[in-house]
């Protein structure tokens, strides 16, 4: 069987005739060439398709027609598939804090726009955000940005964050200037998150360049955590004023305001897909959202 004119029964099939058949086939086809190539296959099949007038799906026909429909119908998808490879799955890599806050507002913006959009989250900070994005296990990353983008890679930027204290309420605290000034050793444990964290890392560099001794007692595995236990007194944990994300209840936020703002964006391929741009979008338009509250107060 020629494929071609398996296309050509398809619309005739479809359309109930050949005249209309003519209408809707994407490409230039007069009919009597139509009738031709149809003429073709019911002859190489040794049967006939349709009545003519009135137009008629014969048995064998309406047997065929069930067949190939499915495959020349679903063309038109395949091809917007195939065009936006992977369109449809897009894998997301960003710490567990920005996974519960921020994403899934964005998700559901960009499911809006294409409703059988699927998602993969997976944690990671800019090195493992890096590191997947050249292998092409993900697809875009949301993190602090702490040290310079890979070269082939692109970086776009949110609104800075700012470092913070989450002080106890039982503690009298209420200004970090205070507590870091207060001497030059503190003794109040110091609740961060663990190993080569790059927040740890900048706000104890920080603090030694205040001749500030201040070692963390705590090291713990996200943010979540370093809240809960500040909460529950085990002492002051550093953190993030992330927009739009309340501080844990029996804690006082304390933003370190003469501390380096830490850059907070997008890791991305340099020339990023639709799929990957649509979020880039949205993420973009979350931001000014909660950007626009706090230039208000």
């Amino acid at each position: 069987m020629n494929l071609h004119h398996l296309e050509l029964f398809y619309y005739v099939a479809k359309h109930r005739g050949v005249t209309a058949a003519a209408r809707h086939i994407p490409y230039g086809i007069q009919q009597p060439a139509i009738s031709a190539q149809v003429l073709q296959l019911e002859t190489a099949l040794n049967v006939t398709l349709f009545q003519r007038r009135p137009f008629q799906l014969t048995p064998e026909g309406e047997a065929l027609f069930a067949f190939v429909e499915p495959f020349f119908s679903g063309l038109p998808d395949l091809q917007d598939r195939l065009c936006h490879r992977g369109l449809d799955l897009l894998r997301i890599a960003a710490p567990e804090l920005v996974q519960r806050e921020y994403l899934p507002t964005i998700l559901a913006r960009v499911r809006l726009w294409r409703k059988d959009m699927r998602f993969t989250l997976r944690e990671a900070r800019q090195e493992q955000i890096e590191q997947g994005l050249e292998e092409q296990e993900i697809d875009v990353g949301l993190a602090v940005k702490v040290a310079p983008v890979r070269r082939t890679l692109s970086f776009t930027p949110l609104t800075p964050l700012r470092l913070c204290l989450l002080v106890p309420e039982r503690l009298a605290i209420r200004d970090a200037t205070e507590l870091l000034e207060s001497g030059e050793r503190i003794s109040i444990p110091l609740i961060t998150l663990a190993g080569r964290d790059s927040l740890r890392t900048l706000f104890l560099a920080e603090l030694e360049r205040r001749q500030v001794a201040w070692l963390p007692t705590s090291e713990l595995a996200s943010l979540d955590l370093v809240g809960r236990y500040a909460a529950q007194g085990f002492g002051i944990g550093l953190s993030l004023e992330m927009p739009g994300v309340k501080p844990p209840r029996r804690v006082r936020l304390l933003p370190l305001e003469d501390f380096p703002m830490i850059s907070f964006g997008l890791f991305h391929p340099a020339k990023p897909g639709p799929t990957v741009q649509r979020f880039i979008d949205e993420t973009l338009r979350l931001d000014a959202e909660l950007r626009a509250p706090a230039a208000g107060r």
